[in-house]
């Protein structure tokens, strides 16, 4: 149980040297988890990118984005090409990982370090916690250490299989970017050319590139559903508090043991973050479904592989690749591959029957996109009117408003 203050102030400051890492102003030690990754990738070895290989990458992207000009109405968004090592992954997406991570994780450390703080429940140790005050703060920042620890590991499982900027559908990185080793390791076991392959999979990044690039409001609704998620989240701390009944506080090994399993930092689901979170899944869906369908019609009648890279790819989606399993273990969402078919469906039909200009035009303002509702039903979104007049939602809106994607054809 409890030992007296003094006893657990000593044994706070054995740990101090751990929590004193600077971390930032946030909930999450990064410094933490960006060491734990890459310590992870290196493990599993992390060779440089070599001359060689940057070049066939960087070469393989702008040969991609030439041919999305033949198959979507959206302008480039290909600025400096690069080929990354795994580590090199990880620096560059840990600025987005953290703007996804950090509102759950606050309300997570924020319940961790109150449970913390009255260690075995009851009035005796309430009374404790009270005079512990000034060691709260330190506790939450346990909670910092433990949260960054399961995102460390997180992004060091994903890293080794990751192919680029755009694996898990949200715009990692302004940078369109390939990962050699991530080719690697798609390739593997296919028989295609790997030309063939290095282009499909630049199609497929440099299509996201477009995409995010100019669809302003995109980036906004799709972090904005993660931050509303976080806002109605609430940690059940039973399991936590069945982890820590009776254990000796000052024993900081056997504290950090107890609270090191990531089923204790598992949120529960209320009404409001199942809305959020379907939001975002359809949204995230929609977005997969036209790279997808987009990416194969560049390459249709250029790599003649494409219907089996593509079937690939849907076979990586269907059974919960290691983006779709990572991003569930830090933002608690989960693709459902079915609403990728349906998505691309539905973007499929819009083409045949408005054209890629129509088609693409649907980007230009969040109210115009299909619900979760049209996509159980592809064909009466494509049948039904326009819910709103494009050319009144784009006139007066600045560039960086929704509404400054591309026009429908005839408008001004």
């Amino acid at each position: 149980m409890f030992g007296d203050p003094e006893q657990m102030a000593a044994a706070m400051r054995q740990f101090a040297d751990m929590l004193s890492a600077p971390q930032g102003s946030g909930p999450v030690n990064w410094d933490m988890a960006k060491n734990i990754a890459r310590h992870a990738v290196v493990a599993e070895g992390d060779p440089s990118v070599m001359e060689g290989e940057r070049r066939q990458i960087v070469e393989a992207l702008r040969l991609a984005d030439l041919w999305l000009n033949e198959a979507t109405a959206l302008p480039s968004g290909l600025d400096g090409p690069e080929a990354w090592s795994r580590s090199e992954w990880i620096e560059k997406t840990v600025p987005v990982w953290k703007r996804l991570c950090d509102p759950i994780a606050a309300r997570m450390v924020e319940t961790m370090g109150g449970t913390l703080g009255t260690l075995g429940g009851g009035a005796e140790a309430q009374a404790m916690a009270a005079q512990l005050g000034p060691l709260m703060g330190m506790m939450r920042q346990m909670g910092g250490m433990m949260v960054g620890s399961q995102i460390g590991q997180a992004l060091g499982t994903l890293a080794p299989e990751v192919i680029g900027s755009s694996d898990i559908g949200l715009p990692l990185s302004e940078t369109a970017a390939l990962l050699p080793g991530g080719i690697a390791a798609f390739s593997h076991g296919l028989e295609i050319p790997s030309e063939e392959i290095r282009l499909y999979l630049a199609l497929r990044e440099a299509a996201h590139h477009r995409l995010f690039r100019h669809v302003p409001w995109l980036r906004t609704q799709l972090f904005g559903a993660v931050e509303e998620y976080a806002k109605g989240i609430t940690v059940d701390t039973s399991a936590l508090e069945e982890q820590i009944r009776g254990l000796d506080v000052s024993n900081m090994e056997q504290l950090q043991e107890a609270l090191s399993g990531s089923a204790l930092l598992k949120p529960e689901e209320s009404e409001r973050q199942k809305a959020a979170l379907a939001r975002l899944e359809t949204l995230l869906a929609l977005v997969e479904g036209w790279v997808g369908t987009v990416t194969d019609a560049a390459a249709e009648g250029k790599l003649p592989s494409v219907a089996a890279l593509s079937e690939t790819v849907r076979r990586r989606r269907a059974t919960g690749g290691p983006a779709e399993r990572t991003f569930a273990t830090l933002v608690g969402l989960e693709l459902r591959p079915r609403r990728l078919r349906e998505a691309a469906a539905l973007w499929q039909a819009l083409a045949a029957d408005r054209g890629v200009d129509g088609r693409d035009a649907v980007w230009s303002h969040p109210d115009l996109m299909p619900t979760a509702a049209d996509l159980d039903d592809p064909q009466a979104f494509v049948r039904g009117e326009t819910r709103f007049d494009l050319s009144d939602l784009e006139e007066g809106k600045p560039d960086d408003e929704p509404g400054s994607g591309p026009k429908a054809p005839g408008d001004a």
